[in-house]
């Protein structure tokens, strides 16, 4: 049954008594129908009303019999007598109990609820809600779902700290007693009310589960400081840190209230807690949808060209990266605040990637676009195509965010093949050479290249040669074809980084050995998947 009970009676008689709007008491009776809830609020205050007129020994029902899911009730228990009311000096007020219709009429005209602070009052309303999906409609967001999320002051949960201490001190005199578990949850029970509305004005449903996430912030000025006693008592539960504004938020408020001792809490916060001047103000409302990921396989034809942005001590060196080629156009079309870029390693600034191209993957936050044909897709890939003879893409494809990580899986025992071009300082034959092309699994350990000691920790790897085959071009002149393990540092095969890598082919071959030209013609990650283009 979906009703208040005799059993109520004390708590709604107290409650609206000190200035508890009709929402808030259906929540501290327990009360747990969503469509309750929903109700006007004039409908239920004047339902409240009717409830305290009431003067029969059976429950008797504030609306029709809903379906909803069962409510919480408050617990009945065998309790020790209450505790005397306390006086001015530390905590719990006297509060007139509300014996007659005329009493209880003279205290019911809530204003701003001193428990909610008006979020169950005027944010509740068509208006407000009208407001919010004006702000989501004009972000201009594809979605079709939502899932609504709210901020409330911390302040929030000291007040309704002090309305429970009331409650239980005044039905403790019946042997009663309430949970502070049992209470609905103010945010659950403004879900409750706002996710059919803002559901129809939006024409889409409510989904837990959704990407597309439509929040309000909430904020009391007028009350902000209630939370600071809190500090001087519980003083571990608040601590700075970096991106928090305050440290009084609500998960460490939530702690301290916890922690704190009840005669402690009631010296320094009035029970019941003052009604206040002003309604809380909605902050901000914003819309966020969540990340969509885009996957491809990249050419890169400059040798002039870096991975991403080149930036050494704040300044920049290239005008561009292949990050950014590729980005730009991703951005403009699917309207994201931002982007992270990632793939299935890296080439140097000077080394081209050919083949099939390298695997990469990146991920647009916050897009307002989020909908792609494969025709678009094919399109847009194109577009990119167009823009630059450096690089170009191929398998442009959206992908999940879980999928992204078989690009990177076994990364290390995933194969590579190079194209390096090299110079020898003595004359060679071909006949020099061609011992190479029977080196098979050759293990190399390379000390960590002082061309990237500055970013990269000092180890030793080992990593694999698995084959050679040379093509000799003059006395001073081949190019060497190899397949390694993924990780192995090219240039420094070749040339030996001053004896960091050994063996090397300067050392294999018995002089001095520098690359000129590398590419890489294959990253062998069958990922992602192969698209008819």
């Amino acid at each position: 049954m979906s009703s208040l009970t005799e059993k109520d009676r004390p708590i709604v008689q107290l409650l609206l008594n000190t200035g508890t709007c009709p929402r808030c008491i259906l929540r501290f009776c327990c009360v747990g129908s969503q469509t309750l809830y929903r109700r006007p609020y004039k409908d239920l205050m004047k339902d409240i009303k009717e409830f305290l007129k009431n003067n029969q020994e059976e429950e008797v029902a504030v609306c029709f019999d809903v379906v909803d899911p069962p409510c919480k009730r408050i617990r009945l228990e065998h309790t020790e007598e209450g505790p005397d009311d306390v006086n001015h000096n530390g905590a719990l007020q006297q509060i007139p109990s509300v014996n007659d219709e005329n009493t209880a009429m003279e205290h019911s005209a809530v204003k701003v609820c001193n428990v909610c602070l008006g979020i169950l009052q005027e944010f509740c309303e068509a208006d407000f809600v009208k407001k919010v999906c004006q702000k989501v409609n004009s972000a201009d967001y594809q979605f079709t779902s939502f899932v609504f999320s709210v901020s409330l002051p911390p302040q929030l949960s000291v007040r309704e700290c002090a309305a429970w201490l009331l409650v239980n001190q005044e039905i403790g005199k019946l042997g009663l007693s309430l949970a502070k578990d049992d209470i609905v949850q103010l945010k659950e029970a403004y879900k409750w009310i706002i996710h059919p509305q803002l559901s129809e004005e939006l024409s889409v449903p409510a989904d837990g589960k959704s990407l597309f996430e439509v929040s309000v912030v909430f904020a009391h000025p007028e009350t902000d400081e209630e939370c600071h006693f809190l500090a001087s008592a519980c003083p571990d539960c608040f601590k700075p840190a970096k991106n928090k504004q305050s440290v009084f938020t609500r998960m460490a408020v939530i702690k301290a209230l916890e922690k704190i001792k009840e005669e402690d809490f009631l010296k320094h916060f009035p029970c019941p807690p003052s009604s206040p001047k002003n309604l809380c103000v909605a902050l901000e409302i914003q819309c966020n949808n969540g990340a969509v990921f885009v996957a491809g396989r990249y050419n890169k034809y400059s040798r002039n060209l870096p991975q991403t942005p080149w930036i050494i001590d704040g300044e920049r060196k290239l005008e561009s990266s292949v990050e950014e080629l590729i980005s730009e156009h991703l951005m403009v079309e699917f309207k994201a605040d931002s982007f992270n870029f990632s793939s299935s390693g890296r080439e140097d600034v000077d080394v081209r990637t050919l083949g099939n191209g390298r695997p990469f993957a990146i991920e647009l936050v916050n897009p307002r676009r989020i909908h792609f044909t494969a025709e678009e897709m094919k399109g847009l890939q194109q577009t990119i195509n167009n823009s630059s003879d450096k690089i170009q893409v191929r398998d442009l494809q959206l992908v999940t965010r879980s999928a992204i990580g078989r690009m990177k899986e076994g990364e290390e025992e995933k194969t590579k093949t190079y194209s390096a071009l090299i110079w020898t300082d003595e004359a060679i034959q071909k006949e020099d050479i061609a011992f190479l092309d029977d080196i098979k699994e050759l293990k190399l350990e390379q000390k960590t290249p002082l061309r990237v000691l500055h970013r990269r920790p000092l180890a030793v790897r080992c990593r694999i040669i698995h084959t050679m085959k040379s093509e000799y071009i003059d006395e001073h002149h081949f190019r060497l074809h190899l397949k390694t393990q993924a990780g192995t540092y090219i240039k420094e095969f070749v040339h030996g980084d001053f004896g960091r890598t050994k063996p090397n082919i300067g050392s294999l071959l018995k002089r001095r050995a520098d690359i000129l030209e590398l590419d890489v013609e294959s990253v062998d990650v069958d990922w992602p998947p192969t698209l008819d283009n």
